[in-house]
């Protein structure tokens, strides 16, 4: 299935493509290779043009004083620890859902991790113009598209999918807290 086509039927009706992507054969480098990688740089990408663009506009706020080559580096460095806590995500799901009583495997727990994050990647496009990146809050869908995945793809009873949700939520904020945290002691503009 094409890259657009399964961001698509994940938004509009997860539930059906959860189905699929549960039937999937996969590992979790071909997760990340076919599908993670390319959208999770839409919204590095866009936040670059969108920073790059408007901080001319800006005179000396942060993004004149950081010059392009600093924003080119804060992209890419958002967008690769963005992947690692993706694969630490999905490490904490496979070791979280048998206390939900789901499974504890690698596979359908990378699938979960890896197409969660959907609707945040695209809500991410709005960074390419600054004012309107508020909007990315459209990104919360995603924990939607979580709560419908988890009794598919881990089989996690229904009964227990929310507090399972809510801990994965929990979790995975705090894995990008922890990553964001130690990357802005390591990279000091």
């Amino acid at each position: 299935m094409a890259l657009f086509d399964r961001a698509k039927a994940l938004l509009l009706r997860p539930e059906q493509e959860w189905r699929v992507i549960a039937a999937e054969p996969a590992d979790t480098a071909s997760l990340f290779k076919t599908y993670a990688a390319p959208l999770s740089a839409l919204p590095a990408v866009a936040g670059f043009i969108g920073a790059a663009l408007f901080a001319g506009m800006l005179g000396g706020m942060v993004g004149a004083r950081i010059g392009i080559f600093g924003l080119l580096v804060n992209a890419i460095t958002g967008y690769l620890l963005g992947l690692a806590a993706l694969w630490v995500w999905g490490k904490v799901l496979e070791a979280l859902s048998p206390r939900f009583g789901g499974l504890a495997e690698e596979v359908p727990a990378m699938k979960l991790a890896v197409h969660t994050p959907t609707a945040i990647w695209l809500a991410g496009l709005f960074a390419i113009i600054p004012p309107l990146a508020i909007l990315g809050i459209l990104g919360l869908v995603s924990i939607y598209t979580f709560y419908k995945g988890a009794p598919v793809v881990m089989l996690v009873p229904r009964d227990r999918v929310g507090g399972f949700t809510l801990a994965a939520v929990v979790i995975g904020f705090l894995v990008n807290l922890v990553l964001g945290l130690l990357a802005s002691l390591v990279f000091r503009f």
